[in-house]
């Protein structure tokens, strides 16, 4: 089996650990891969060396990084045969908690070695993918602030979010699925592959990443007060309970808003149009996870 590490030295809590480069190549070294280890040096690098690992017949490609560096990498093995490996070393990390490849430094290096493949979906809003959380309004503005900074981590995050709170506005979107029109008026709106943001954030509680379906979650504004309760709920995986929540869940949606905007994919912030067209990629990429 052949494998390619991508290491991003931007991405995440890389910056402060850049140690994990050499780390992989003690692993290979340790366990006598057939691997190579290369490092990005600018945005969509990943996207770029992950295709070339393609082209040399590697069976593996693993992401060393966030979930931005996550998405370049399954961005170029979708509909390949290889697979995608995890070391997650983001802020969140949605991806890698959800399938269970995140936890103690070791065992998402030992799933490697011993992990079984699994299919996934991704999801595509506006020509983009994503595999975990695609989204507009109040997320895809801290998405882009967030991007701006040197420093980041889930306090950051959260002080990020604070600050930013009481200037946001909510948008009116029509949201077409399934035949219907659901007016959606949503302070943040998530389309989600995956259950979480990331750091255990359970934004569609019940969502799978193999369903063959996305999952749509347009939460209201409703002050600081309204807020508290609602981001209990958030981390304790009981958001679908709030009656002011608007869920859907289908394999595609036409989302209009009322005009250009932001919107981020796996926290990565782009300029987009007023109408939004979102759909499923089945059982597209191949990952390893945990042996069962």
């Amino acid at each position: 089996m052949k494998f390619r590490f991508i290491f991003n030295p931007h991405s995440g809590n890389n910056r402060t650990h850049p140690h994990r480069f050499d780390y992989a190549r003690e692993f290979i070294r340790e366990h006598d891969l057939n691997a190579t280890v290369t490092s990005t040096e600018r945005p969509l690098h990943a996207t770029e060396l992950a295709r070339r690992a393609v082209d040399e017949g590697c069976d593996v490609v693993v992401a060393i990084g966030g979930d931005g560096t996550m998405n370049e990498v399954a961005t170029a093995l979708v509909d390949t045969p290889a697979s995608l490996g995890l070391i997650p070393c983001g802020s969140g990390n949605g991806l890698g908690r959800n399938l269970g490849v995140f936890g103690h430094r070791r065992h998402p290096w030992q799933c490697l070695l011993n992990g079984r493949t699994r299919t996934i979906d991704a999801g595509e809003i506006d020509g983009r993918l994503f595999f975990t959380v695609a989204g507009l309004g109040f997320e895809a503005v801290i998405a882009d602030q967030f991007a701006r900074m040197t420093k980041r981590g889930f306090f950051r995050y959260l002080t990020t979010s604070a600050a930013a709170f009481r200037h946001h506005q909510a948008e009116a979107c029509l949201v077409r699925v399934d035949g219907q029109e659901l007016a959606v008026n949503p302070f943040t709106l998530a389309i989600t592959n995956c259950d979480q943001y990331g750091n255990n954030a359970y934004i569609a509680p019940g969502a799978k990443v193999d369903d063959g379906l996305l999952d749509l979650t347009a939460v209201p504004a409703l002050g600081l007060l309204g807020s508290l309760p609602m981001l209990a709920q958030l981390f304790t995986g009981r958001l679908d309970r709030n009656p002011s929540v608007q869920r859907a869940r289908s394999a595609a949606f036409t989302i209009e808003r009322a005009g250009p905007g932001l919107i981020h994919t796996d926290g990565e912030p782009w300029a987009a149009g007023k109408i939004l067209e979102v759909k499923v990629r089945p059982a597209c990429l191949r990952v390893i996870v945990p042996a069962r």
